[in-house]
């Protein structure tokens, strides 16, 4: 007999709009396994910077997919759909539902809806492409797509020259619009999981002000001195890990490229530039029940009504 997948509850939202907190207040009422869809959690070594769940929140809580790589070990959307998918199968009982939590809207689209079946990049192909951009403009480029392969420049803005680039690539090698290439992985991949997505936000002025007490709070915790201890460790500043938001900020820092004051203050502001491209993306998503952070009784109310 086929084991059922149990439920899963996803929790999203911008950086700092207190997702942890809801969860782990889920969690206690219903326990149940939290897997962190964040992009940056999955790294060792990288506690403040990312705002990991504290080392209490997770003996008490049982937390997955945080500290699983190294800072210089690749991690990315596919790795992340493996390494869920399989603790999801690993979940014995079906009434217990699974939490889902984090501001990375990409694994989460790629857990329930899989990897699209297209070919991988082609250098060639992107350079010439690139060449033409260069050359020509964007809205060389947005011509040609619209003269093959109109379908995907309807869904496409005309600014966006990496994904018109990459239509026009999956195109030239497989002879098929991206957009069928979708479609069919939409269908194909509608299945595996029933599951809630709720999200938490906040009023403009309170989420960027919840941002730059969160960057002063990592300040005080050793924001700076994590960066040293990572660079002490041999991991550098090339490393895509070590150019995110807070660790690269620190890293010029202490390259004397800014005053201390400076690389604070240009943190806060990426992070809220950051925070608003997360929004972006959520808005898109009209499965998505809203909630203020404090109106638990309102999200507890929706999860029963999804378990009933």
């Amino acid at each position: 007999m086929r084991i059922q997948n149990p439920p899963l509850i996803i929790i999203v939202g911008p950086t700092a709009s207190g997702k942890t907190a809801v969860v782990n207040t889920l969690a206690t009422a219903k326990p149940g396994r939290i897997i962190s869809a964040d992009s940056m959690q999955v790294y060792r070594y990288m506690d403040i910077g990312t705002a990991k769940p504290t080392p209490e929140e997770r003996k008490r809580f049982s937390y997955h997919l945080i500290d699983v790589v190294n800072p210089d070990e690749t991690f990315n959307g596919a790795t992340f759909q493996e390494m869920a998918r399989a603790i999801i199968r690993q979940k014995a009982r079906g009434d217990e539902p699974i939490y889902v939590a984090g501001g990375t809207g990409l694994y989460v689209r790629i857990l329930l809806g899989g990897l699209i079946d297209a070919p991988g990049k082609d250098e060639t192909l992107r350079k010439h492409y690139k060449s033409l951009e260069k050359e020509y403009g964007k809205a060389h480029l947005y011509d040609l797509l619209c003269r093959r392969d109109p379908q995907a420049a309807a869904r496409i803005n005309f600014n966006d020259a990496v994904r018109m680039i990459r239509a026009l690539e999956i195109l030239d090698l497989t002879g098929e619009s991206i957009v069928k290439k979708q479609t069919e992985h939409a269908f194909r991949e509608k299945q595996s999981y029933r599951y809630l997505k709720i999200g938490i936000r906040h009023e403009k002025e309170t989420l960027q002000k919840r941002i730059e007490q969160r960057v002063d709070l990592m300040m005080e915790r050793g924001l700076l001195q994590e960066v040293e201890s990572l660079m002490t460790r041999r991991y550098g500043p090339e490393l895509k890990s070590m150019q995110s938001l807070g660790y690269r900020h620190m890293v010029q820092y202490l390259r004397g490229e800014w005053t201390l004051e400076e690389a604070v203050a240009v943190m806060k502001r990426d992070t809220w530039k950051y925070a608003k491209r997360q929004m972006t993306w959520f808005k898109k998503d009209e499965e998505i029940m809203w909630f203020a952070p404090e109106d638990i009784a309102g999200i507890k109310r929706h999860i029963e009504a999804f378990l009933a």
